[in-house]
């Protein structure tokens, strides 16, 4: 006579013959990228210092901007006749003369621009090595890459839209300020593809600051290095004597910055070897892809 199965048999049976199932069902769950995008809007935003330092960064640097337009536009009201072109006989310099659309994008106001995203970038990165939040995410989704395109995706869109509010109020700011004094519109020559510039440069160094926060790994090295890379590294490769030299500058982001920023309708002095606006827009478009590259491969090979 076969003996019927106890309590205990039937339920090291149920165990045995669930366990692999849950398992198999648990292995077949893969987050969709979607899902990653939405997880990485969540991280980006629930950190205060996003609010913080973006908040007071954009006013920063339209501020700057506008003072910048303000003070010609009071130089102007006492010499209304400021010269477009070098009198005659009088060698050509570029300070005598005065550009409606340089006003829109001093130097100061976007260093600080690049020097905020860049950190923006890199915090995104190292914050979660020093907090040790990234086992935690590595652990629920094993797949690193598509965790980092996604990272980066996000990074690149919230910056991109920055760059953008930044780059159009500084430009409609300063030249309504400019409009007695050759203020400019979009429609103007180079005004467009200036303010698309200086929009697209605030991902650009978002991205870099990515890649450098994934080789560097730490706080205080990271921000150093975004600052040299970005701002320093440039002027070490500005002179004349030897191309290469120059060659180097000029595939430097800051560099192609200036090119696309420039106003065609200006005299402006052109270097021995001067950025053309194709290689500038190259060069935005080759750091971009190469920071991602950087960041998805070092983060995917290195150990957390």
């Amino acid at each position: 006579m076969t003996t019927p199965p106890t309590a205990t048999t039937a339920t090291t049976t149920t165990q045995k013959t669930s366990g692999p199932r849950a398992g198999a069902t648990a292995a077949g769950v893969r987050a969709r990228f979607r899902d990653l995008l939405v997880a990485e809007w969540i991280k980006l935003w629930s950190l205060r210092s996003t609010y913080w330092i973006l908040g007071c960064s954009a006013p920063a640097v339209v501020g700057i901007n506008a003072n910048a337009a303000w003070s010609n536009a009071d130089r102007l009201s006492r010499q209304p006749a400021a010269p477009t072109a070098p009198p005659p006989g009088m060698p050509e310099k570029p300070e005598m003369l005065f550009d409606p659309l340089g006003t829109a994008f001093v130097d100061p106001a976007w260093q600080l621009l690049m020097v905020v995203a860049g950190s923006v970038g890199a915090i995104a990165v190292f914050g979660e090595y020093t907090s040790g939040l990234i086992r935690t995410t590595f652990a629920a989704v094993p797949a690193r890459r598509a965790v980092m395109v996604a990272r980066t995706t996000v990074m690149a869109a919230v910056m991109l839209v920055l760059g953008t509010v930044v780059a159009g109020a500084s430009f409609g700011v300063t030249q309504a300020i400019l409009r007695d004094h050759d203020g400019l519109s979009l429609g103007d020559p180079g005004a467009l593809r200036a303010v698309a510039g200086a929009a697209l440069l605030a991902p650009l160094c978002a991205l870099v600051g990515m890649a450098l926060g994934a080789l560097v790994r730490h706080a205080a090295g990271t921000v150093v290095a975004v600052v040299g890379v970005l701002l320093l590294l440039p002027a070490l490769f500005q002179g004349e004597t030897y191309r290469w030299v120059k060659e180097i500058g000029n595939a430097m982001p800051l560099s192609a910055w200036h090119a696309l920023v420039q106003n065609p309708a200006r005299v402006h002095h052109v270097s021995t070897y001067p950025v053309s606006v194709t290689e500038a827009w190259i060069v935005f478009g080759a750091w971009s892809l190469v920071a991602v590259v950087v960041t998805v491969t070092v983060v995917h090979r290195r150990d957390v």
